[in-house]
């Protein structure tokens, strides 16, 4: 048993403390026995002594349940925060000494998941052997926590609050058609002659309608900021850029694409854009982010990903392609 003294050295009192903590968290002391590696003796007397320090119960125990005491409470919020920085603060140490592993469950769009993230991959993990990644490609949107994703990839303008956000590139949304389909029925130079034109649309409910902002005062008369909305009809709607994107390239007509899935072909010549004096906007989002579920601190493997698919999309999707 400790003397009255000892029960205010630093070590002592912490350990005393942490056992509380743990009881408080897990509801019960076999838990937080098992949880902190030592008996269930072992908790109780170090609450028990914990409460003779404080000159107060901490506890009420009953043979079903462990609640804490308002004192026991207050002790709890206040101390609790420190304890998870300190094991938050001990994991990044781990994290910063130890060669990067596990495994990294990851979502992605299709489209960019396919034309971007997978092919950045591979020297990824030839750097980091250690590590393992699971990619799942669906435009569904996941619910991280739930699902058990480390990291999803997004295309949107605005990335949920309750997530962690790093933007990894700009993007924007572009208007485009094959030669050979503007060879057979003209360009058009205002966004309202859309409706004499076969428009190929993402599948989302409702009318397949476009807006537009003019980018500049050369855009046909219009001043900088005007804007245009067009219902457009034609043969296909689809919920894939890249189908999309290959039935402009088979001539079927003109479709919003993200630059993503625009810019090879553009670099190639194979697509051309239309009205470029006019920006489409609401529709596709104008960025790629990386989320990751809420916490104290970010695993290593996860931030080492983040930073490896910054770099690699750094400078955006059309630097080559205009």
């Amino acid at each position: 048993m400790a003397s009255g003294d000892d029960v205010f050295r630093s070590d002592l009192v912490w350990s005393r403390v942490h056992a509380l903590t743990a009881v408080a968290r897990c509801g019960s002391f076999t838990t937080a026995a098992r949880q902190l590696g030592v008996s269930k003796a072992a908790v109780s007397q170090r609450v028990n002594e914990l409460e003779r320090t404080v000159g107060a119960a901490l506890l009420q125990r009953t043979t079903r349940s462990v609640r804490l005491t308002h004192v026991g409470q207050q002790l709890v919020d206040d101390t609790s925060e420190c304890f998870s920085r300190i094991e938050s603060s001990v994991a990044a140490a781990r994290d910063l000494a130890a060669q990067p592993r596990g495994v990294l469950r990851v979502s992605a769009p299709v489209a960019l998941g396919r034309q971007y993230v997978a092919p950045s991959l591979e020297p990824f993990l030839r750097a980091y052997p250690q590590i393992r990644i699971e990619l799942e490609l669906s435009d569904v949107l996941v619910h991280l926590a739930q699902e058990g994703f480390d990291l999803a990839i997004r295309h949107t303008s605005a990335p949920p609050e309750n997530h962690v956000a790093t933007r990894l590139a700009a993007t924007r949304t572009l208007l485009v058609a094959s030669a050979g389909y503007l060879r057979r029925r003209g360009s058009p130079s205002q966004p309202a002659q859309l409706v004499e034109h076969d428009c190929l649309a993402y599948l989302r409910p409702g009318p397949a309608l476009w807006h537009f902002e003019a980018d500049a005062p050369t855009a046909r008369g219009a001043h900088d900021g005007a804007r245009a909305s067009v219902a457009v009809r034609g043969p296909l709607r689809t919920n894939n850029s890249e189908v999309l994107r290959d039935a402009v390239l088979s001539g079927l007509g003109i479709a919003q694409l993200p630059d993503f899935s625009a810019a090879p072909a553009l670099r190639a010549g194979r697509l051309r854009e239309v009205l470029r004096e006019w920006r489409p906007v609401g529709f596709f989002g104008d960025s790629i982010y990386a989320l990751r579920p809420w916490s104290r601190g970010t695993p290593r493997p996860v931030r080492l990903l983040v930073e490896h698919l910054r770099e690699e999309l750094r400078g955006g999707f059309l630097q080559a392609a205009t």
